[in-house]
């Protein structure tokens, strides 16, 4: 089936790492160290987005060369040397040979695999399933502490130094923003509210396969935590989120506490955010992870192949809310479970998965 898209089309946006409530909680910091270059990403993260809303509808998104679909990626890296022109200057293409600089040849491995999951696992050639070129640009600003997708390349800053290290670290953070090139091609869901969230959720649930995947782990082995290795030796904490308990993935005097629920008990009803797409995103996240771990083996194979026929389906609404993703994912694994999986349990284990973060799955 085609990829759905709603009547007005592709909704391009702006999508970050780091929440912009961790970014504000750093720039009412005391130390100028932490609050200043938080202050920057806001206000960067603010023009970049805004930019965005306008440009979103007259752009039209690259297209890959008329003819089979690739089955290797194109991957251009570039350098943005500081400053905050994209793409900035070329230092990479695809089948050149590493760099001397070694976010440049991170975020090209990331893309990479990001790419192989994609094709390997489910047969899709890139984000758009027409083998779409990756770009993505490094050293983006000064201490800039985000990565971004702006619904046409990957961008990806070096942090502070204090709280972010360089935002290429993480291979679940180049793949999560990569993601929201995915949703973009396929669901579309809208950035605001529960569909934001899933939106959010997607990217953290692609993010940490892919990191899955080139590790080879199996959901047991799996840390199930996004943005391990991004924060500075100073910070009380593990990561930016955590997929296996919600609320606990940093506890930190200067960033505060992981505000992530975990079940729909403890749902965040905020205006900040688009609707707390960051912070609710923790309740279809833990799901998964129940899923994964209650089918066990390589969370990529059943879950997230489950995952992957609702956001490529054609049903799924760009307005979606947790119990409309529910249900189709409880129909996804029911439609599978004979020709795809065998009679394995894969509907129960759905089933029990979304009632134990409180997600109704019945009309």
């Amino acid at each position: 089936m085609q990829p759905r898209t709603n009547e007005d089309g592709l909704h391009p946006v702006f999508c970050t790492i780091v929440p912009p409530h961790v970014l504000d909680k750093l720039s009412h910091s005391g130390d100028a160290r932490l609050a200043d270059p938080a202050r920057r990403t806001l206000e960067a993260d603010g023009l970049r987005r805004n930019r965005r809303r306008l440009t979103a509808l007259a752009a039209a998104p690259a297209t890959p060369t008329a003819g089979a679909v690739p089955v290797k990626p194109h991957r251009t890296l570039y350098d943005c040397e500081n400053g905050t022109s994209l793409p900035g200057r070329q230092v990479r293409d695809e089948g050149q040979k590493p760099t001397s600089d070694a976010s440049v040849n991170r975020a090209y491995a990331g893309l990479g695999a990001t790419f192989e999951l994609l094709l390997s696992a489910y047969g899709r050639s890139s984000i758009d399933g027409k083998g779409l070129p990756l770009i993505g640009s490094v050293h983006y600003g000064h201490e800039y502490n985000n990565a971004f997708f702006d619904g046409e390349q990957m961008v990806f800053g070096d942090g502070d130094g204090e709280i972010f290290l360089d935002f290429t670290y993480a291979i679940d953070v180049i793949a999560h923003e990569l993601a929201h090139g995915l949703t973009q091609y396929t669901a579309n869901l809208r950035y605001e509210g529960q569909s934001g969230a899933l939106n959010e959720s997607v990217s953290d649930v692609f993010g940490s396969l892919v990191k899955q995947y080139s590790l080879g782990q199996s959901a047991e082995q799996a840390d199930w935590l996004i943005g391990a290795g991004l924060l500075a030796p100073r910070v009380s904490g593990d990561a930016l989120r955590s997929m296996k308990a919600p609320g606990t993935a940093y506890d930190d005097d200067v960033l505060g506490k992981d505000p992530q629920p975990a079940s729909m008990e403890e749902y965040v009803e905020t205006e900040e955010d688009n609707g707390g797409v960051h912070i609710n995103s923790g309740i279809p996240n833990r799901a998964f992870y129940l899923l994964a771990t209650a089918l066990g083996g390589n969370a990529w194979e059943r879950a997230g192949q489950i995952w992957f026929d609702v956001l490529t389906g054609g049903e799924l609404t760009a307005t979606a809310d947790f119990a409309e993703f529910a249900r189709l994912t409880v129909a996804a694994a029911g439609a599978a479970a004979g020709d795809r999986f065998g009679e394995r349990g894969e509907r129960e284990a759905v089933l029990k998965a979304w009632s134990e973060v409180g997600v109704p799955t019945a009309e």
